[in-house]
């Protein structure tokens, strides 16, 4: 059983089609990595696989969920317990420490529990720097603090957009080992990105060319 389906997907923004008649699946456990240049869809994508979005036309099935119909107030639902997002743009909340940033993601989800929301910064080695403000962490490290925020409540699928674009060599070699270490553990892994290096380390690679799915191939994968 595939634990994403997408069906023929359009997205149209008034005469811009930024999706056209893409379909492809996710098995439960895959890594896979969603490539293109600027304006080829993945934002797009990335924002109707995240449940920001609903498609125009087509089907979008996660986890058996038809996300084609629900509304708004499901989709949130569907993204707070189901989707755990990695971004880019860190969007920690500044005045909270960093196991305050990781809690406030569990408040939205169950009840806070700040010994489990220590164990999920201490899975991506920040433990010792729990109490330390956003300003006070390298982008390293406040990269894996949101990939300790986004495991926390134990997603079925791991959704990361640019996770490594504003991080230098060796702090994005980090976050790759994490990923690396998510996936053995069986974690479901899609991966937005522009950097073929990056790819490089999923099990497939979709490529995006002007809203069209134009390759899905496996990769030749860089371990950790």
């Amino acid at each position: 059983m595939n634990i994403l389906k997408l069906n023929d997907v359009s997205m149209v923004y008034g005469s811009v089609r930024a999706l056209q008649n893409v379909s492809f699946a996710v098995r439960p456990g895959e890594w896979v990595a969603i490539m293109g240049a600027s304006g080829s869809g993945k934002t797009t994508m990335m924002n109707i696989v995240g449940c920001m979005n609903k498609a125009t036309h087509g089907s979008v099935v996660l986890d058996g969920e038809n996300l084609s119909r629900l509304n708004a107030g499901d989709l949130t639902a569907i993204r707070r317990d189901k989707i755990g997002l990695i971004f880019q743009q860190f969007y920690l909340i500044s005045y909270l420490t960093a196991v305050e940033n990781v809690m406030i993601a569990q408040y939205y989800h169950s009840v806070v529990d700040e010994k489990e929301a220590m164990q999920a910064l201490e899975r991506v080695g920040l433990a010792p720097r729990a109490k330390h403000l956003p300003h006070q962490l390298s982008g390293g490290e406040q990269q894996r603090l949101c990939i300790a925020r986004a495991l926390i409540n134990y997603p079925r699928l791991i959704l990361a957009d640019e996770p490594t674009g504003n991080l230098d060599k060796a702090n994005q070699n980090t976050v790759m080992d994490i990923f690396h270490q998510l996936h053995r553990e069986g974690s479901t892994i899609i991966v937005v990105t522009h950097s073929p290096e990056v790819a490089a380390h999923a099990q497939r690679v979709l490529s995006l060319e002007f809203g069209r799915l134009v390759k899905d191939a496996p990769t030749q994968r860089l371990c950790a």
